[in-house]
């Protein structure tokens, strides 16, 4: 088994590529479902055997799965960041993957889900991932769910690079603390779940050693940059005058109102003592803004004591 394939489901997106490479680093052979018409000489340069369909064509899935080991999965429609997603990714699609996992009896299945998840049934993209928990559980799929936070490097980079700005917009108020992660370190979680023992059946709250609030994330970033960062806050009660507005005609708005909604009740925050178990420490804040500062191409000065 150690030499058949692992399959990734969103290997062109920004999640699922940092996943490939974690796998082809840990020596994995690595197959990828990729869309027709989609690009894929980055992943087939790399090595990477492509595998044409698509999440909402069940055979396309099957013909995928063929001699596969286990699949990592980071696909996501309600982003609608690449040509061709769509919110029946999140429904339609992730029952297809469950059902063809079943079918083909693959090793472990590893699906990337979201934080609080199955506590909030008014956030739709959110509740789609619990379904999908569940729609692998009830069919005996060999699982584990990694629930991530808020991706720091993802929300923080409308309109370009914060820091060159001085400014990071946030939706609501920054002092609300809730879960960051980086892209970086889910993908590396992902990949090493592939093999990691005792997974079966968990579900993973992914995060840093402590919540924050923008404000505390741009006085972090701040002092490693070496310059002032201030936060542009958009009030809540804007936000959601945008979702009643255009939530009968577009419900993604309507979606991540309610998204950023639950963000400001103080509950989008991790219980990471599984992340502990498994996966060891998480990291400090201070060190994983770090990173985010030094990756959009700053110098880091030297680091903030932790209070």
């Amino acid at each position: 088994m150690a030499d058949r394939p692992v399959l990734v489901v969103g290997g062109t997106g920004m999640l699922g590529s940092q996943v490939v490479t974690e796998l082809l680093k840990r020596g994995k052979h690595v197959r990828a479902l990729v869309r027709p018409g989609s690009d894929a000489s980055r992943l087939a340069a790399a090595g990477v055997d492509i595998a044409r369909g698509d999440m909402l064509d069940p055979w396309s899935l099957l013909r995928a799965m063929e001699g596969i080991d286990a699949v990592v999965t980071s696909a996501a429609g309600y982003t609608r960041h690449r040509k061709g997603d769509t919110p029946k990714t999140d429904t339609v699609g992730n029952a297809n993957l469950a059902e063809a996992a079943s079918r083909s009896g693959i090793r472990r299945f590893v699906f990337t889900s979201i934080l609080t998840c199955d506590r909030t049934p008014q956030v739709p993209h959110f509740w789609h991932k619990k379904l999908a928990e569940d729609k692998l559980q009830e069919l005996g799929v060999p699982f584990v769910a990694l629930r991530p936070g808020a991706f720091l490097d993802q929300v923080t980079r409308f309109g370009g690079d914060p820091i060159s700005k001085g400014r990071l917009t946030w939706l609501g108020s920054p002092q609300i603390p809730l879960t960051f992660v980086l892209t970086s370190d889910v993908a590396a979680y992902l990949a090493e779940a592939v093999d990691l023992p005792g997974l079966e059946g968990q579900r993973i709250d992914i995060g840093w050693d402590r919540a924050l609030g923008m404000q505390d994330i741009a006085d972090i970033v701040g002092r490693l940059a070496g310059r002032p960062i201030r936060v542009r806050s958009i009030p809540l009660g804007v936000l959601r005058a945008v979702g009643t507005v255009l939530g009968p005609v577009n419900a993604t708005a309507k979606d991540s109102a309610a998204m950023l909604e639950w963000f400001q009740s103080g509950r989008y925050v991790a219980d990471t003592a599984l992340q502990r178990q498994f996966f060891g420490e998480p990291p400090t804040a201070e060190i994983a803004i770090r990173r985010f500062v030094v990756g959009l191409g700053h110098t880091s000065h030297p680091g903030p004591r932790r209070r």
